[in-house]
């Protein structure tokens, strides 16, 4: 399995930004998509974005399209969400992940240890 560890975390305020980071080893990056889920307080794990191999496909959930953008660099083997316009549903652990096929219901094949991504006023 891929080993990915996530960075970029903390706090911002209402309508700031913020960029997590997902550093990946241990296979080839390029077999991968990768895909950022984010899990709230007493809520479930839930899709945020999604991007393929070679960055052709990307899939984003409505509730952060327009808003948050996925990318990744495969020389580097890192992938990256950038957010902007953040409001406080936003708040979560976000989690870095790894997928065979991206899509927007993919099937994780590796995870990462998650960030926590707060937003206050």
């Amino acid at each position: 399995q891929v080993q990915l560890v996530e960075s970029g975390g903390g706090l911002v305020q209402i309508g700031g930004s913020l960029k997590l980071s997902c550093a990946a080893s241990g296979r080839p990056f390029t077999w991968y998509a990768m895909d950022w889920f984010r899990q709230a307080p007493g809520k479930g794990r839930e899709f945020v974005a999604a991007i393929s191999p070679g960055s052709r496909d990307i899939y984003y959930a409505d509730s952060v399209k327009g808003r948050f953008t996925i990318s990744r660099d495969n020389a580097k083997n890192m992938a990256y969400l950038e957010m902007t316009n953040l409001k406080p549903e936003d708040t979560a652990t976000y989690y870095c992940a790894a997928s065979l096929k991206a899509s927007a219901n993919p099937a994780i094949n590796s995870w990462g240890q998650g960030t926590q991504v707060t937003v206050s006023s």
